[in-house]
């Protein structure tokens, strides 16, 4: 009785895998960028505060989060090379977005500064515009300054930042998403939201 349980299962799994293979396509979908994949899956999403096309994904990506098995760890890395402003000023965004996360509010802060930068239509011009963003939504002032200059914030900045070298020559526009290490993936007008998550989701589980 198992094996017919066992033979019926298969029956059932085998054409929706076969199914995603031809719906996502090398190339077309998404490129190989590496020999290998990393030991354990993984996401990473390099985008911009100043991107306008970010700003719109990030419903997307709350999405693809909640979705996301246990074992797969996602990470954002903001880039430091858009033309929209300073590199120094994009580097102070990225220290803000790392205070953010050590005080794990990062969905909270990074909303509020991609409000403040496409809604608000104001300008960074200094890492006191950060901090009174991080003001205005509940964090005290000094904890800011503390954290921004402190180890782990800056231990932080810097692997975002090498993250940035290692993958420089694959990501030349923001969002980006490399998969695993080794998969790029490409999205076409056609899909819509979902699909850009399936697409993600499922190359989450090659090697």
């Amino acid at each position: 009785m198992r094996k017919i349980i066992g033979f019926v299962f298969l029956a059932l799994i085998l054409p929706l895998q076969a199914c995603a293979q031809e719906q996502w396509k090398e190339g077309e979908h998404y490129e190989v960028i590496a020999e290998k994949a990393t030991a354990k899956p993984e996401i990473l999403e390099f985008f911009s505060f100043w991107c306008p096309h970010c700003f719109r994904f990030e419903s997307i990506v709350t999405d693809l989060q909640k979705k996301l098995p246990d074992d797969v760890k996602f990470k954002k890395i903001h880039v430091n090379f858009m033309g929209f402003t300073t590199p120094e000023i994009q580097e102070e965004a990225t220290k803000a977005m790392m205070v953010a996360r050590v005080l794990k509010q990062e969905e909270l802060l990074n909303s509020a500064i991609f409000k403040y930068i496409h809604v608000q239509r104001a300008h960074i011009t200094s890492i006191k515009d950060l901090k009174n963003i991080f003001i205005v939504n509940g964090v005290d002032g000094d904890t800011f300054d503390k954290q921004v200059a402190g180890f782990s914030v800056n231990s932080l900045f810097l692997q975002n930042n090498k993250t940035i070298d290692e993958y420089r020559s694959h990501v030349n526009s923001v969002p980006t998403f490399i998969v695993n290490g080794k998969y790029k993936a490409k999205f076409t007008r056609d899909m819509n939201g979902d699909d850009i998550v399936n697409l993600i989701l499922w190359l989450t589980k090659l090697k």
